[in-house]
């Protein structure tokens, strides 16, 4: 098609919308149209939501090898450090906390010389119909705290190099300097 017969096309077009027939084919194709936005709410979008609000709820064991991947890949960027192993202690695991019910009864009783009182407390954790069956209610999830890091890399017995890759772990993982060995990997 051509720059004329695309001038001549757009030339016509308010008369063949003005025609009935325009008018019938336009409402037909914005009819489909609106169906079609319609359908698309009902359609699947891939994504599939967690029992925990879309987030994805993470072991020690799971903490720890990612963990360590990630300083792996960020140590043996730094300049000296070369090819290096990285390991991570925890003090404890993933702590979960979740929504509780709580049931306040109290008495109070009062006799000629004395008063007495009885509070009883009942705590219950709320839990919720999922798609893996009934759940606890989750509020939050408590990250592990890294109790130490050891790193083994080339440069490890290089005085720049250790601190630089100390200054990188600390700030990272916000853990004091005392908590973080590295050495010189063996040849």
């Amino acid at each position: 098609m051509d720059e004329k017969s695309g001038l001549v096309i757009l030339k016509r077009l308010p008369d063949w919308i003005k025609s009935n027939m325009g008018r019938r084919i336009l409402i037909v194709i914005g009819l489909i149209g609106i169906l079609l936005i319609g359908l698309s709410t009902f359609l699947p979008d891939g994504k599939k939501e967690k029992a925990t609000s879309g987030k994805t709820v993470k072991t020690a064991e799971e903490f720890v090898a990612e963990t360590e991947e990630r300083l792996t890949e960020i140590i043996g960027s730094i300049e000296g450090a070369g090819n290096c192993r990285v390991m991570v202690t925890l003090e404890n695991g993933v702590e979960y906390i979740y929504a509780v019910e709580q049931d306040i009864n109290t008495d109070r009783q009062e006799d000629s010389n004395r008063i007495s009182e009885r509070e009883d407390n009942r705590e219950s954790v709320i839990v919720v119909d999922t798609e893996n069956g009934r759940q606890g209610l989750l509020v939050t999830e408590i990250q592990p705290t890294v109790k130490g890091v050891a790193v083994v890399c080339k440069g490890g017995d290089q005085p720049l190099v250790q601190q630089r890759i100390i200054n990188t772990i600390t700030t990272v993982l916000n853990i004091s300097s005392k908590r973080v060995c590295v050495t010189k990997l063996s040849d």
